[in-house]
């Protein structure tokens, strides 16, 4: 695979050849492809698509998120991804500064990893630790009178709070994917509930999941969005939710597997997935016995 055969592969997945996302049908249909999406770019920019690039067509000079207010590819963007998440065609978490979407498909292997399987526990994360009193009393009260608007939980948390701490609040928790947004109005007021309560079937099976089950789907999912990876791209998007030597004790034992294979190109070594796209029957990588991830395949029905 040359270089540009990559890039026009990539362009024609991501809906930046100048064939952009339109319609509702056509947003579910991107992020199912694609399993992963930011909605904006973001710097350091991850090896991944954006929606807006999406919407727009075009990866050039695309809006971030803190000038998206003004620019209508920005406005239709997030218009779609309300729509979306209403109907549970797509799931969102945080992902450094920047959102990202996960296909209904991705998200319990995505929550597996990224969450405490404990969807009740207000204020432990692997990824965020410990959280606040504050982040423990929003989530109670979601957890009681939820769903609710951010300013509503701002006025049930006490009137003295600031805006400011309640979204730091907010934003932590939603981290450890613990809260959710369900619904925004056009002003940015959103609405949150509890994960658990929002999506219990997805969240069920995220904690039913093992580690070496669900990292192998995601990185399975990831590589079929982004075409071909190097290993060091693949470890650099997992890091924020799995150690880089266990992705590459993954990847290695896929590769083993032929799930996998090696591509070269001119100037290195490329990853893909051995199937032309990776289905519901994902390979997953498990612990043997002695600790070695172990290649099973999901059985249908």
């Amino acid at each position: 695979m040359t270089e540009l055969e990559l890039q026009h592969l990539r362009r024609e997945k991501w809906h930046v050849d100048g064939e952009p996302v339109r319609t509702l049908e056509e947003a579910r249909e991107f992020v199912d492809s694609v399993g992963m999406s930011l909605v904006y770019p973001t710097q350091p920019m991850p090896l991944l698509p954006t929606f807006v690039a999406a919407i727009a067509g075009s990866e050039r000079n695309l809006p971030e998120r803190r000038n998206s207010l003004a620019d209508t590819r920005a406005r239709q963007a997030e218009e779609l991804v309300a729509r979306m998440m209403r109907n549970k065609s797509v799931f969102e978490t945080q992902f450094g500064n920047e959102t990202l979407l996960l296909s209904p498909t991705v998200f319990p292997y995505y929550y597996a990893l990224a969450s405490d399987r404990n969807p009740r526990q207000p204020i432990r994360s692997r990824t965020q630790g410990k959280g606040s009193l504050l982040t423990e009393h929003a989530f109670r009260i979601l957890e009681e009178q939820g769903p609710l608007r951010q300013k509503r939980l701002q006025e049930l948390l006490g009137g003295a709070l600031s805006e400011t701490a309640v979204e730091r609040a907010l934003h932590e928790l939603w981290a450890a994917m613990k809260i959710t947004q369900t619904d925004r109005a056009e002003n940015g007021d959103a609405v949150w509930d509890v994960y658990y309560r929002w999506a219990p079937r997805e969240v069920e099976e995220g904690v039913r999941l093992s580690d070496g089950e669900a990292l192998s789907a995601l990185i399975s999912k990831y590589l079929d969005g982004v075409v071909a990876a190097t290993q060091e791209e693949i470890e650099n998007f997992f890091s924020s939710i799995a150690s880089k030597a266990r992705v590459a004790e993954v990847v290695r034992a896929l590769l083993a597997a032929r799930e996998f294979v090696y591509t070269p190109s001119e100037t290195r070594t490329l990853i893909t997935v051995a199937h032309s796209s990776v289905r519901s029957d994902a390979p997953r990588a498990q612990p043997d016995r002695g600790g070695a991830p172990v290649v099973r395949r999901r059985r249908n029905g």
